[in-house]
């Protein structure tokens, strides 16, 4: 077994729940301002999912005030306290980065219902 391996293994969080492209997600971060940290909450549409262990980060967009804006987290970084899955998405894409060109309702992606 490989030792860079084993130490990616140590750094990966317990509690991060299964998502895809197209999820609407909430993504609590740790954010400083002066001497104090804070939790802030960021939700929109994964837009991207890029690596893989340790390294594994998301793109995430929302629209605030009629202007998207896009935030990368590292999935398993200790500045993200945890993430929550709100929609589930249908989508055929795994890099959805033509919403960026979309605006209002023609940015919409379809719900995946809940099996009951």
């Amino acid at each position: 077994m490989n030792v860079i391996d084993a130490l990616n293994r140590d750094q990966l969080k317990d509690g991060v729940p299964q998502f895809r492209t197209g999820d609407t997600v909430k993504v609590y971060s740790k954010v400083v301002e002066g001497g104090k940290e804070r939790v802030q909450m960021f939700e929109g549409v994964v837009v991207v999912r890029k690596g893989g262990g340790a390294g594994a980060s998301i793109t995430v967009r929302r629209v605030a005030h009629g202007v998207g804006v896009e935030k990368t987290f590292l999935v398993h970084s200790p500045r993200v306290e945890r993430i929550e899955v709100g929609k589930r998405g249908i989508v055929r894409r795994s890099r959805l980065y033509y919403l960026s060109e979309k605006i209002g309702k023609a940015a919409r992606i379809r719900e995946k219902k809940a099996a009951k």
